[in-house]
């Protein structure tokens, strides 16, 4: 069934549109908090949020949506979606919120939720939750109602938490690092992590006004960190994006570095010390051949998934697998973490170049990525994929790529757009096989 609320990463829209309100946010505490009243105990959700200026709009609905059905409700501040998850789990709350769009725009915002075991929910709790949200809840009357307070040491909670990721003898000492924290959730908490191991910290991104998320700086705008790694000198650059879930690297040369090259590291770091469980690592269908093949030298597997760090996570749990992520950027650890935390996976990597002596740029470059290139196509209705000529020119684009690359079509979980990717040894191989299965599309779609 279609919903009209959650989407692949919980419920995302503009801000005060006609999706994503403060009506909507109120419903989806009270459904949320129906959903999770369970057993005799008093019933708690942890709420976090980014620093759009929508947060104080949707915390405030929210809360009052969970007070109204009998759920206390914890408020911590500005603080990056894996501390709310990981705070729901150690407070022993029933739910856990975190307000945010992640790197989208500040005109935009978002509730994901978190079960009290600090994972994403379900597909059948949040198809529950949906379906309450259609219906009036019963409310709480008397002393039933919930209560709201706001706690101040979430930061330092969760400062101590990701700190413990590093073996306690680890110090980065001699480090200049550079992070840049997208005016987003993790403005004070990545800066002082990295700075009380002992690194020398320039940070960027870190004066929030409700406007600035994202804009100009973090992991999806890499120009201005970049520049401030060469200009600084500094040994590397961390970028995090507005929810500080998601980390993409810059070497000390100002080049970027994604999921993939991050992933290898960590997976085979682990694998040397005898601490990779799954005998693999986790990614999505995005992630590029050169990983799979590094991976395969070294007796390891590349599992992949559907886009979206819920479906690797859910791919981890149930192969057994520690080391997970997406080439955007996503890194899942569940050693350390129950979903993706940029500032684990930074602190990971910042402990390798401490133990290693190397340089990022050759720490972090393990292997070539093969040429891979991606195409949007945009249709107006129908199923474009469905015409025999589209079908018939990516049979040939498989062909064509065949033992040397591959090809991946899929429809976008958000937009009217047919999404064609297609990777290989040969690049000039690889832009015609796009090329005519995006002009098949085209025709088909005309």
């Amino acid at each position: 069934m279609e919903r009209a609320y959650f989407g692949t990463d919980g419920i995302r829209g503009r801000a005060n549109g006609q999706l994503l309100n403060a009506a909507t946010a109120m419903k989806v505490g009270q459904a949320a908090g129906r959903h999770f009243l369970r057993g005799s105990h008093r019933h708690r959700v942890v709420i976090g949020k980014d620093t759009r200026l929508s947060g104080y709009m949707m915390e405030t609905a929210l809360a009052a949506g969970f007070t109204s059905v009998g759920m206390d409700v914890i408020m911590t501040g500005p603080l990056p979606t894996p501390a709310v998850a990981l705070l729901a789990r150690e407070m022993r709350a029933d739910l856990g919120v975190m307000i945010s769009a992640s790197h989208n725009p500040f005109a935009d915002n978002g509730i994901k939720l978190f079960g009290p075991d600090g994972f994403k929910l379900s597909d059948a709790d949040e198809a529950a939750i949906e379906a309450a949200m259609g219906q009036e809840q019963p409310l709480a009357t008397g002393d039933a109602i919930g209560r709201a307070r706001r706690i101040e040491d979430a930061r330092g909670r969760y400062i101590h938490a990701i700190k413990q990721s590093l073996p306690s003898d680890v110090r980065l000492d001699g480090l200049k690092i550079v992070v840049d924290c997208a005016h987003g959730a993790a403005y004070t908490v990545a800066p002082e992590a990295f700075w009380e191991l002992g690194a020398d910290v320039v940070a960027m991104g870190v004066a929030p006004n409700g406007l600035n998320i994202n804009d100009g700086v973090g992991s999806t705008s890499l120009d201005a960190i970049r520049q401030r790694v060469i200009a600084e000198r500094a040994d590397i650059g961390i970028a995090l994006d507005g929810d500080a879930d998601r980390l993409i690297v810059i070497d000390e040369r100002g080049v970027a570095v994604d999921g993939d090259q991050i992933m290898a590291l960590i997976g085979l770091r682990l694998q040397q010390a005898g601490s990779l469980r799954g005998g693999g690592v986790v990614a999505t269908v995005m992630s590029n051949l050169g990983l799979e093949r590094l991976l395969a030298q070294h007796d390891l597997e590349l599992i992949r998934t559907k886009v979206g760090d819920r479906h690797v996570l859910e791919a981890m749990r149930s192969g057994g697998y520690n080391v997970g992520g997406e080439q955007s950027g996503h890194m899942i650890l569940t050693d350390h973490a129950t979903t993706g935390d940029g500032c684990i996976a930074a602190l990971q990597v910042l402990g390798a170049l401490v133990q290693t002596g190397q340089k990022a740029s050759r720490l972090l470059h393990l292997f070539d990525p093969v040429p891979q290139l991606l195409k949007n196509v945009t249709y107006a209705a129908g199923n474009p994929l469905a015409d025999p000529a589209v079908q018939a020119a990516i049979r040939a684009g498989e062909e064509q790529l065949a033992g040397q690359g591959r090809v991946l079509i899929r429809k976008s979980g958000t937009e009217p757009k047919i999404r064609v990717m297609a990777e290989g040894d040969d690049g000039r191989a690889v832009e015609q096989v796009v090329d005519a299965i995006c002009a098949a599309v085209k025709a088909a779609a005309a």
